[in-house]
Order: C-alpha cells, then structure tokens, then sequence
C-alpha cells in the first residue's frame, strides 16, 4: 500500500493587507521568501510525495526563485479565489497519479508549519472516511461587536477552534466538493467548508499555536521568533 501523501499550495494571491510591494508569500523571512520555508517543510516530510502549487498567471516572482531542481514541485494555474486555485490545483494532480491519495492544502504564507504537526493529522486522519484540518483552540475572550465597534455580547468560546492548514482530504472528494459549491454559489474560505456543504464532517486535529498566517507586516517578526526557537531545540 502507498502511504504517500501529496500536498497542495494556493499562491495566487496579493496579500493586500501587507501593504507591501509584492504578496506576502514573496515577502523576505530569514533572507528567504515566505513561500520557500513553506514548501520546504512541505517537502522535506518523508510522507509527502510531491507539492502542486498554483501561481497566477504571468507571477513574475516566482521563476526567480532558484528553488532546489531535485525538489519534486509542479505549478499550474491559479484562480481568482483561493478555491479556485485548489480546484485548479487537484486538477493538475489528477493528470499525475491514478490513485486517489490523500492531499494536504497548505497556505503558502504559513512557514512554521511543523512535521509533528503533519505527523499527528496523517496519524489521526489516515483512516477516516472525510479527513479534517489543523486547528487551535481559542483560549482568549471572544467579542462580539456591531459596525461601530461597540461590544455586543461576549460569545461563549467553548468548542471554538482557529483553523489553519494543512487541510487534509481525498483528491478526489475535494475536487468534487469545491465544484459543488461553486456551481451553487457557495463562497467557501477554506476547504472544510466545501466538505461540509456536501453534509460531510471533518475532524480537528489539535496543532501548534506556532503555525502562524503571515498576514500583517509585524507577523514576519513573528514568524522569524517562531523559526528561530524551533530550530534552536524543537524539532519541526
């Protein structure tokens, strides 16, 4: 049986609230862009056989990378919203293997992600029937506010999660959720949604808090502590 994994990285997008000259995954980490610490964790996992990731169209920061030619990445197309870039994604995958492996979507701009995190979701989720995300639980006070910023009510956090990714799921029950939903009109933000629309349930797979989304211009100093304490003693 192949154990083998792949994993799936949308890199379409402008990351507008950088502010910034260029997409936050292109932004500079460690004298390294954001998107090649992310795919070398990827990479680097024994289980994953291969990364796809999807680049709109005419990206002219990624042919200067000078990414590693042994690493065993495949580009496509991608869309005008992170599902269509998956979509795009798991379509090119098809042409690549006759099985239906398991694929990992992960952010492009999450450059912490730790293999004992991959570990735990390919431990948990590898016989299950749907699959299911990482995540971590809320532990700060929640608000919720109106227009004006004004406090309406403090919301109850218990079984509340933050989602992140990898998000882990069969080729081909994704491709076919993600254009399930499109054809209804459904805006999925990330691809539990999508298997949810189809009536399906994930699992949470508790990950660390580390596994930070470059979002804002103060998450790269962040991000730069985070892979700082792992390399000096944590084992990604």
């Amino acid at each position: 049986m192949n154990n083998k994994v792949w994993a799936v990285v949308p890199a379409a997008g402008i990351g507008s609230r950088m502010q910034a000259d260029r997409p936050k995954q292109y932004l500079i980490l460690n004298n390294q862009p954001v998107i090649v610490h992310s795919l070398q964790r990827l990479i680097s996992h024994p289980l994953i056989e291969g990364v796809v990731v999807a680049l709109s169209a005419n990206d002219p920061y990624w042919p200067s990378l000078n990414l590693p030619s042994h690493w065993p990445i495949h580009t496509t197309l991608g869309g005008e919203h992170r599902a269509d870039s998956v979509s795009n994604a798991l379509e090119f995958l098809k042409n690549l293997t006759q099985r239906d492996p398991w694929v990992l979507v992960h952010d492009a701009a999450r450059p912490c992600i730790r293999h004992s995190d991959i570990d735990s979701m390919l431990q948990q989720l590898s016989d299950d029937p749907v699959g299911g995300i990482l995540g971590v639980p809320l532990s700060e006070t929640i608000k919720r506010v109106n227009a004006d910023n004004t406090i309406e009510a403090t919301v109850d956090r218990t079984g509340l999660w933050r989602a992140s990714t990898p998000q882990m799921f069969r080729l081909r029950g994704l491709a076919e959720a993600l254009t399930q939903a499109k054809q209804c009109n459904i805006n999925v933000t990330d691809e539990a949604s999508a298997m949810e629309f189809m009536g399906l349930v994930p699992k949470m797979v508790a990950g660390h808090a580390d596994n930070i989304k470059i979002t804002l211009p103060q998450d790269l100093a962040l991000a730069a502590l985070f892979l700082q304490q792992q390399n000096n003693g944590e084992a990604a």
